[in-house]
């Protein structure tokens, strides 16, 4: 089984190349001015010191210093992450082999001088952490988040680049990356920096399945790449749940992003000793996981659901706030209780209405969300939108100590609250014809579709006005979503959420609290706590919780 997927990937691979290298051609020439390219070559030379050894060209160099900078961000990742700890050994030369010389000013920049408009640098980068964010090396595989392991130069943003790995003698690592495929199947290009950074890359022998689904004339490609110890009837299990999720995930929003090279790659590191985490990107997501797929696929679903998402939402219906974003400083916007909470709604809602959670289930899902923002005091300290400013402070910044429980709540938490507030609000004032799912078709019409005609940025990012103009103009009603925003995005207020949860069926009831903490609230079916489901509430619960399919197609 595992060798027909590849051998259907392969294929795929190979006639995706002439397309893209056309495509690509067509995007560069389409510039301003065609600019020389960047080459880097990676190798993996000293895995057992967690080392990987960059090599990088840079040609029609102008004059003046290069300057050479290793970032300090990650796409996805808000806080200041300092990758340039992590490079060592800095050489650079001339076209000749001729050492150049180099200054270090800062702890994230090198200056290279005396060029005549060729540099040639080569650095060592350590790394073994797998998780979303940072470089992991080691004799089972390269699991590679580019801004912690590439260094880039100041003003070739818009340079065309090509990546090209050095395999390990005696392994049978290949690659699996939203990079565009090059001239074999160990070199790839990107059009931009920005879309290089973006780009999640996993090295090793790993297993690889594929589908397709058709879309409005379209049929994108979906690959699901595994490095994990589990056998193949598992990861065939998995793919199944993965499949309805893809599924699922596109009627919320009407139809698939135009994925560049019509493909999305889900690639997952599964292995004892792993963290949890987990990260979009364009046109794929890095999962990671110490759970094995033996132990079920309960646990990894949550998060594939989630970053599936994003593929929407944040990577293409963007806020301006983190468009383009950049890589030299922590990235802070108000918009992530959107951006990442309703992600958090949406995961939980497209795993019930896939089929993979029942309504059970579904309840204790959403009971901390709801619970939190009902109880938590931060609630009264800092708006939501305040809240998704201090991403940079709490979003993997690990050297502040955490934000105390009395002054904040989570965005993902308190933006998957209003999620569920914003949805049922909708659908209990309209009956039912109006519902979150429109409004997020909106926002993907009026702000994501396009995209851009350069991968790697967005055509059209919103605002928070926008936001609020785009839910006057879905539920027919400006004063209805000036007081939302008004009382639960900028305020302090939070939805009626008993009332709300009663007309689907669902009991919102205190829960004893337990060593003296703050009461907390449970959410169960109203047929649990012994009220009879009238046929009113189950239809609203069926329009709310099952497939999204008899909506729109």
């Amino acid at each position: 089984m595992a060798r027909q997927y590849d051998r259907a990937w392969m294929q795929r691979r190979r006639g995706l190349s002439v397309a893209l290298a056309t495509l690509l051609a067509a995007w560069i020439s389409a510039s301003p001015r065609a600019q020389a390219g960047i080459s880097y070559r990676l190798s993996f030379g000293d895995r057992a010191q967690h080392q990987m050894v960059v090599d990088a060209q840079f040609t029609d160099v102008p004059a003046g210093p290069l300057q050479l900078r290793m970032s300090r961000s990650s796409p996805g990742r808000y806080a200041i992450h300092e990758f340039a700890k992590n490079v060592t050994d800095v050489r650079a030369t001339d076209a000749e082999g001729r050492p150049l010389a180099i200054t270090h000013p800062s702890v994230d920049q090198w200056d290279v001088t005396g060029h005549s408009g060729e540099v040639r640098v080569s650095y060592r980068v350590s790394g073994n952490r797998v998780d979303g964010t940072y470089l992991a090396i080691d004799g089972s595989h390269a699991h590679i988040n580019m801004p912690a392991a590439i260094m880039w130069a100041r003003g070739f943003d818009e340079r065309p680049i090509s990546v090209r790995f050095e395999v390990p003698p005696g392994t049978s690592w290949r690659v699996a990356t939203q990079l565009f495929p090059g001239r074999d199947f160990l070199t790839f290009t990107a059009p931009n920096l920005q879309y290089l950074m973006d780009s999640p890359t996993e090295l090793s022998a790993f297993s690889v399945r594929t589908f397709t689904v058709t879309d409005n004339g379209r049929t994108p490609v979906f690959r699901f790449v595994a490095h994990h110890r589990g056998t193949d009837m598992e990861l065939d299990a998995l793919l199944r749940d993965v499949e309805a999720i893809v599924r699922e995930s596109r009627y919320v929003f009407g139809e698939f992003p135009a994925f560049e090279g019509n493909t999305y790659t889900f690639i997952a590191d599964y292995l004892p000793g792993n963290g949890y985490d987990a990260m979009e990107h364009r046109n794929s997501t890095f999962l990671v996981s110490a759970a094995p797929l033996s132990g079920g696929r309960a646990p990894h679903l949550a998060s594939i659901s989630h970053e599936f998402c994003h593929a929407w939402n944040v990577e293409r219906i963007r806020p301006a706030s983190l468009e383009p974003f950049n890589f030299e400083a922590a990235n802070s916007s108000g918009e992530l209780w959107l951006a990442e909470g309703f992600c958090n709604y949406y995961g939980s809602l497209v795993l019930r209405r896939g089929g993979l959670m029942n309504d059970r289930d579904y309840a204790r899902d959403i009971t901390d969300a709801v619970s939190t923002v009902l109880t938590a005091p931060g609630r009264k300290v800092r708006s939501v939108v305040e809240m998704s400013r201090l991403a940079p402070s709490v979003d993997g910044a690990k050297s502040d100590p955490p934000f105390p429980s009395d002054s904040y709540i989570s965005y993902y938490t308190w933006g998957e609250a209003l999620g569920i507030g914003l949805d049922l609000t909708l659908r209990d004032r309209s009956d039912g014809r109006i519902t979150l799912d429109d409004y997020m078709r909106a926002l993907w019409t009026m702000f994501g579709r396009s995209a851009s005609q350069r991968p790697g940025y967005v055509a059209s990012p919103y605002t928070s006005a926008d936001l609020q103009r785009t839910l006057a103009e879905v539920s027919g009603d400006s004063a209805f979503a000036k007081q939302f925003f008004t009382d639960y995005i900028e305020g302090h207020d939070v939805p009626d959420y008993a009332r709300l949860l009663a007309r689907a069926g669902f009991i919102l009831r205190p829960r004893a609290s337990s060593g003296g903490s703050d009461p907390r609230y449970e959410v169960v079916l109203a047929e649990d706590a012994g009220q009879p489901l009238t046929d009113a509430q189950r239809r609203f619960r069926d329009a709310w919780l099952s497939s999204g399919a008899r909506n729109i197609f």
